[in-house]
């Protein structure tokens, strides 16, 4: 479907959510959470884009898109018997879930060699001896590659500053994660991987690599929260196109954030200049395209269509759906 998203759309983004229920609340760089009571919590899911550990500002559709289109994942996570926060989805942007004490750390599986930032497997291969995490990539690759196997890489989750990659001896040694639960956060991952990589080929899609959180309950139980297989969370290209990009050297076409960063790089941002300010760079046509893209992905991987006049961001409903819960 050729979705026709313009220029006013920009004006009806939901940059943030205003609502105080009189309870702890938290604005992420995209998600901003509110506690309901001491098992609930709701995350509404706003229209914000963040690359490079920074805001960049909106994307038209994006939050309702990020918010159906992981629901939709984490219904599948039934199916594979891995545990997860998701309880109901009352309105397009909102979530409703379990409270958990998040891990302190990310996890990430890749099964390619790409990448554009720092923390990026590209990067440690040009950079890093070739090494990520503790883990060494094999010789001669080029990027875009595939890896023999899909490697987890966990990132630590900074309250200032950039994210960094951490190696599972480093986790354990300076007891951010206890090793039983680090064993069963790297079953998860590598579990979800697989089923999405699976469901994503069968639409024509290649599931790259991705970004796992994962939260302990009062009782214990790991669950896994945020988001999945998301186009912010996880890097797709599409699978008809791969190999020729490949051969010519060209990049893959996708359909994900990494279409955001590579726009804001080409638009003169560098990452290694710290005096610049990436949303410096971030242009209407960037924010447009980026729309497209999300919306595209959410109906190519789903096989539904998305009714743009349904998504409207009127802040005053989701504040009211809010207030019933």
């Amino acid at each position: 479907m050729n979705y026709n998203v313009s220029a006013d759309d920009l004006k009806n983004c939901l940059e943030k959510i205003e609502f105080d229920n009189g309870k702890f609340f938290h604005h992420g760089k995209v998600r901003d959470s509110f506690v309901l009571d001491e098992n609930r919590r709701a995350i509404v899911v706003s229209d914000r884009v963040s690359a490079f550990d920074f805001i960049l500002g909106t994307i038209p559709f994006k939050g309702q898109v990020l918010n159906q289109l992981a629901a939709w994942w984490f219904k599948k996570l039934d199916d594979i018997q891995v545990p997860h926060h998701l309880l109901s989805v009352p309105h397009p942007n909102i979530s409703v879930v379990k409270n958990v004490t998040p891990l302190p750390v990310e996890i990430i599986v890749r099964a390619y060699v790409t990448g554009t930032t720092t923390t990026s497997s590209w990067y440690a291969y040009q950079n890093n001896n070739r090494s990520i995490c503790g883990i060494e990539m094999p010789e001669g690759m080029k990027k875009n590659e595939i890896l023999p196997t899909p490697i987890v890489t966990p990132t630590t989750k900074p309250e200032v500053g950039h994210d960094r990659n951490i190696s599972k001896a480093e986790i354990l040694e300076e007891g951010l994660v206890t090793p039983e639960v680090y064993e069963k956060v790297e079953a998860y991952a590598l579990k979800m991987f697989a089923h999405g990589q699976a469901v994503a080929a069968k639409q024509g899609l290649i599931l790259v690599d991705t970004k796992y959180e994962m939260g302990l309950t009062p009782e214990g139980e790991l669950l896994v929260i945020d988001e999945v297989h998301t186009p912010d969370s996880s890097r797709y290209w599409v699978a008809a196109s791969y190999q020729e990009k490949l051969k010519s050297g060209e990049e893959p076409e996708g359909l994900d954030k990494e279409f955001v960063r590579r726009m804001v790089v080409e638009a003169g941002y560098d990452v290694d200049n710290a005096s610049q300010d990436p949303k410096d760079f971030m242009t209407d046509e960037i924010r447009l395209a980026a729309a497209k893209k999300y919306l595209e992905l959410y109906e190519r991987m789903t096989a539904t269509t998305i009714d743009l006049t349904k998504l409207a961001n009127p802040q005053a409903d989701i504040v009211k759906v809010l207030e019933a819960l």
